[in-house]
């Protein structure tokens, strides 16, 4: 019978014979490090995402009103995030963090709605 070794800390592992760790904390571990850029670049994403929710919601209290681009630029929004992309009859292009939209007008303002 072939002996196997923990893929994390190399110690002898018992039990099943498709078992590749020795511990919970051996495989947490392990995966935690294969998957660390990916899940570093999921959460950053969230978070500046989450960021952007909060300012539109701190700004848009009433549900629909205008603000200019610089008061949303110097609150810290990203304009390059957002979750959906919604397109009217009329042609008019809505961004989306999730429930919170903005539309860009005339002399750098924004329309900003929320979704019912």
């Amino acid at each position: 019978m072939e002996t196997k070794n923990c893929l994390e800390c190399g110690e002898k592992v018992v039990g099943r014979i498709d078992k590749k760790f020795c511990s919970d904390y051996c495989r947490n571990t392990f995966n935690n490090k294969v998957n660390k850029e990916s899940k570093n670049l999921i959460r950053n994403t969230n978070n500046r995402l989450r960021k952007n929710y909060k300012i539109l919601t701190e700004l848009n209290v009433s549900g629909k009103t205008k603000a200019t681009r610089r008061k949303l630029f110097d609150r810290g929004f990203d304009f390059r995030l957002f979750t959906s992309i919604y397109t009217t009859k009329t042609g008019n292009v809505y961004f989306y963090v999730y429930d919170q939209g903005y539309l860009e007008l005339e002399n750098e303002m924004y329309l900003l709605v929320k979704q019912d």
